[in-house]
């Protein structure tokens, strides 16, 4: 498949890794000469500098034989225009564009992208992927992680292992002796900030993060099997009146959980804004770092604190001040992947990380076959895809045991009917069967076409 990306920033040069590690036809364009010269050393991608909504610039790329065009420089405009020129006038069939503005995004403009005014496939808002997913994470307190699957019936979980994980050095193929019907399928570890693909006699050692699949309606007993039985928090205090900011208090308040939230903002016009905006949220104008407006804001009876201002550095501090003044848990946005090392040993629970969550968000729209959704997890570990097995994939109509899966892939649940199924040896997939599967970096396109339609089906 050959990809045009606009923008040779995080977004764009990850985008380019994930595509071109799976022998795309990928060329990048950016404005910027040191950008394009990065990502061209660096990955096995074309590069072009120029303005990427320019026919002259779009031309040189080879857009007229492209399939797809993703479109994520930093100016909407430019996204737009890229996409409405490469439709225009190359007839790219997938249009992709990145758009921040919550101006446009508005319900009542929706006919703007439509395909008779500005075409464009599909939009990415990284701002409300980024308030959606820090919302799951609400929902499952103890979780760094959570990822809904299978239309709510499977969840990717993420989970620290404490001192008192009653699981520690016990062998994976253990867990399910100790609890049968638990369906808990552990899909792997990070230990030392490296991640483990483990195998049925790997252990759990305290400060492991273990990433794992389970059925939804078991959730909670699987937490408790982990060690967390933390209750959902209530009371929340929200650092940045953003755009993330914003959203996700807007979202909180239209929930059915009656959250008690707070909304500290350091702009003045920018808190006013939010007030406006919001009915049930107190917003405090002042400085997240500042003592007195943290006592304010109650920080010290809050069971979780969020802090998604624009920098990262307040985000880490305002963090770890809550914490220490008494909040229960700090959720923090992060945008340099450098930091990540440091957070779990400075205390911070959860981090997210807005890159990862765009990224993910457009590549499963770049998946080809049955695919329904694509989740990048952690710095390249690998790829969480939920897609639907088709009568031609080599892993149909025969025990797991015996299927030729690839190594570094490793199958967590398998959905029937509404009936989740935690695999096992004697497993046998069927046709139609809705499969969630882990795959590692190096073998995401050979999963790829295992739920691709091969020719002989026809």
């Amino acid at each position: 498949m050959k990809v045009v990306v606009c923008g040779a920033g995080q977004v764009g040069f990850h985008i380019a890794q994930h595509l071109s590690r799976e022998n795309n036809d990928v060329t990048v364009i950016d404005q910027s000469p040191e950008l394009v010269r990065r990502i061209s050393d660096t990955l096995d991608v074309q590069g072009v500098i120029g303005h990427a909504s320019r026919p002259d610039i779009l031309e040189r790329a080879g857009t007229a034989d492209a399939d797809m065009i993703i479109a994520v420089t930093a100016a909407d405009e430019a996204n737009m225009v890229a996409c409405q020129v490469a439709h225009s006038l190359f007839g790219v069939p997938t249009k992709i564009a990145r758009i921040r503005a919550q101006a446009y995004l508005q319900p009542m403009w929706a006919n703007l992208f439509s395909r008779e005014h500005m075409p464009i496939d599909v939009i990415i808002s990284p701002e409300i992927e980024v308030a959606r997913a820090i919302q799951r994470r609400l929902t499952v307190p103890g979780a760094f992680e959570m990822i809904p699957l299978v239309d709510h019936k499977v969840k990717l979980l993420g989970v620290r292992c404490g001192a008192a994980c009653p699981l520690l050095n016990t062998p994976l193929r253990q867990i399910t002796q100790l609890f049968p019907d638990l369906s808990i399928t552990v899909i792997g570890l990070v230990r030392d900030g490296e991640f483990v693909l483990p195998d049925a006699d790997s252990q759990m050692m305290p400060g492991d993060s273990v990433y794992f699949v389970v059925d939804a309606e078991k959730q909670d007993r699987a937490m408790a099997a982990f060690g967390h039985d933390e209750q959902e928090a209530r009371r929340l205090v929200i650092f940045g009146g953003g755009n993330i900011g914003l959203f996700l208090a807007e979202e909180l308040e239209a929930s059915d959980n009656h959250y008690n939230v707070r909304l500290i903002e350091w702009s003045p016009e920018r808190a006013s804004l939010c007030a406006s905006r919001l009915k049930k949220t107190m917003v405090i104008q002042g400085d997240a770092l500042d003592k007195q407006i943290m006592e304010e804001a109650n920080v010290a009876m809050t069971e979780t604190v969020i802090a998604v201002t624009n920098d990262d550095e307040i985000n880490i501090l305002s963090s770890l001040l809550a914490k220490r003044e008494g909040a229960k848990r700090a959720i923090t946005l992060i945008n340099k992947g450098e930091y990540e090392t440091l957070i779990g040993s400075l205390g911070i629970d959860v981090v997210v990380d807005p890159r990862n969550i765009t990224v993910s968000t457009i590549i499963q729209h770049v998946r080809r076959g049955r695919i329904h959704s694509v989740h990048t997890l952690g710095e390249g570990f690998g790829e969480l895809i939920e897609a639907e097995a088709l009568e031609t994939s080599p892993m149909v109509g025969k025990p797991l045991k015996e299927a030729d899966l690839p190594a570094g892939m490793v199958i967590g649940a398998v959905v029937r009917d509404d009936v989740v199924i935690s695999p096992r040896g004697n497993t046998v997939i069927r046709a139609k069967d809705r499969v969630v599967v882990f795959a590692a970096s190096d073998i995401i396109s050979q999963v790829e076409k295992m739920f691709s339609v091969q020719l002989e089906y026809f």
